[in-house]
């Protein structure tokens, strides 16, 4: 018989019932270091104060009211992300699937209304996660989640991830635009070289694209700037966030420039609860902190020390792990051995990890983790893969 809740995860058999920090305390007692961060989504860790007293503050409030009218605290949010990034406009919504559904949306319609109706395709890449609606899961591109749900929605393209000879060869006349992630997450924990971004971007300039960033898993802070296409100093037209923007509470947003965002006008898109009260009051306590002076030169302090500990665990257990990749605080350990037993091995010493493609461990740990956090994560990480050193009768048995 099939259980009350759908059977779509498979879960692991841990339920939490409180958190603080970088920490989570399950309901049998044990407590576990979170290096998953609900999938890089708690970027201020559990219960931060700042975070709470503003959720509970609005939803004495007012909670909801629809996109029907004004909402201050989505104006407030808009201006804020306008200020600090290349957009001139913002458009709230739910999830990052939605956000990139809006966002290859927008590019259609740029093209369409600029009399470039023919332009509707999107060059995406391999090995990239755009999200599971239907049209996600064609952009994605990964036969795996798309068996058994029909025909693939069409209008998207793939080429091999940092290869510009490989992307400038796929453009046609039916090209509308490119969506790239700067770290792919679920792919991996790959990230585009900065060179390959700043080709994407003159690519996108001479053959009068669309550049479409992806940044939902490592926007947000994450690695070390608040968005990661900046560290290749060049910007999209139109970029999606999600995850971590409003620290857990669900929220998703478009950013924009002019140019792309102008032609979405009343009727052409929409949502019942994107950028409602609540949601923006949370996601505005989190602007509050990453943007604080000094928050994001921290982060990049600790990635960068917590990497350099990564690389000597790495070093010493090469039978295990094999490498270090990723930026800033969107890291990967790629296996040696199966990544779940890894998993399962960093579990058992107390810590959170998400497994991702490639045979690789995810380590998201939420912005604001300590130096002592670090230093417990790599003694914990060092336990696990001693866990999985191979025995010499496994080596025998190969």
């Amino acid at each position: 018989m099939i259980s009350a809740l759908m059977p779509t995860y498979n879960r692991a058999d841990l339920a939490f019932e409180r958190g603080e920090g970088a920490w989570l305390y399950a309901v049998d007692g044990r407590r576990f270091l979170d290096f998953g961060a609900g999938i890089a989504t708690s970027s201020l860790g559990h219960g931060h104060p700042h975070l709470v007293g503003a959720i509970a503050e609005q939803a004495g409030r007012v909670m909801h009211t629809s996109n029907l009218y004004r909402v201050p605290q989505a104006e407030r949010l808009a201006a804020r992300y306008v200020e600090a990034s290349f957009a001139d406009s913002a458009f709230f919504c739910n999830s990052g699937a939605e956000a990139n559904e809006g966002m290859v949306k927008m590019m259609r319609k740029a093209m369409s209304e600029t009399g470039r109706g023919e332009r509707y395709r999107v060059i995406c890449f391999d090995g990239a996660f755009h999200g599971r609606t239907l049209a996600m899961l064609a952009a994605t591109g990964n036969k795996k989640y798309l068996a058994g749900f029909g025909p693939e929605v069409d209008g998207f393209d793939h080429v091999p991830f940092n290869n510009l000879n490989a992307l400038r060869d796929a453009i046609g006349p039916e090209t509308a635009g490119i969506l790239v992630e700067p770290v792919q997450g679920e792919g991996g924990i790959r990230p585009a070289s900065l060179d390959f971004l700043r080709g994407l971007r003159a690519a996108c300039d001479e053959f009068g694209l669309i550049l479409g960033m992806d940044e939902v898993q490592c926007g947000m802070g994450r690695t070390g700037k608040l968005f990661a296409h900046e560290w290749a100093g060049i910007a999209p037209d139109v970029m999606s966030i999600a995850k971590g923007i409003a620290g857990g509470f669900p929220m998703g947003a478009i950013l924009a420039t002019e140019a792309v965002a102008k032609h979405l006008v009343p009727g052409t898109h929409g949502t019942t609860f994107g950028g409602n009260p609540l949601a923006c009051a949370a996601a505005n306590a989190v602007l509050d902190v990453i943007l604080a002076p000094g928050f994001l030169a921290e982060v990049d302090r600790k990635a960068r020390r917590l990497w350099s500990a990564l690389e000597a665990v790495v070093a010493e257990y090469p039978a295990v792990v094999t490498e270090v990749r990723g930026a800033g605080l969107i890291l990967g350990l790629k296996g040696a051995v199966p990544n779940t037993e890894l998993q399962n091995a960093f579990a058992a010493e107390g810590l959170l990890t998400v497994a991702a493609g490639d045979n690789v461990v995810r380590l998201v740990p939420p912005l604001v983790l300590t130096d002592a956090d670090c230093d417990a994560a790599v003694e914990m990480i060092r336990r696990g893969a001693r866990r999985c050193l191979p025995t010499p009768s496994s080596v025998a048995a190969k």
